[in-house]
């Protein structure tokens, strides 16, 4: 079992094919529950996303073991994908990226943040509830949700 910790840090381009890997990886174990629908994630160009959005990367021995996108809107930021490695699922990553993106959100004067999840990734509307955050909405396919980050 890997316990090796990890950093968060800004993504670089030359970061895009790994973290593309480490996306495919972290959705792909949902593609039975998708009846074999893959994820926008698993669709996106990295190379474009750290380009145009804020974009980390959690790193454990120079691999890219997660990573995290944020959307800074005018009322509120929006985690626009935040994933890991499933090696490094259970071990804290995730809470850590979601506390990173607070923290970020709040370093630049938001007080609420939003997300989306799909609707059969039950396992992850629990752990978003589990954090404090509340649903605000649902459609077919996806879970909205929010938190409050302010003082």
């Amino acid at each position: 079992m890997n316990t090796k910790k990890w950093n968060i840090r800004k993504a670089i381009i030359n970061d895009a094919k790994n973290l593309k890997s480490c996306m495919d990886m972290a959705y792909s174990k949902y593609l039975n529950r998708l009846n074999g629908k893959r994820l926008p994630p698993m669709e996106v160009d990295y190379e474009e996303e750290i380009a145009s959005f804020p974009v980390w990367v959690a790193e454990s021995d120079k691999d890219i073991v997660g990573g995290l996108i944020l959307m800074f809107e005018d009322d509120y930021t929006t985690i626009a994908n935040v994933a890991v490695r499933p090696d490094f699922q259970g071990k804290g990553l995730g809470r850590g990226l979601i506390d990173f993106a607070e923290s970020e959100a709040k370093r630049r004067g938001y007080v609420e943040i939003h997300l989306g999840t799909h609707v059969l990734l039950t396992e992850n509307i629990f752990f978003y509830l589990n954090l404090g955050w509340i649903e605000i909405g649902r459609d077919e396919t996806r879970v909205y949700m929010k938190k409050n980050i302010g003082v």
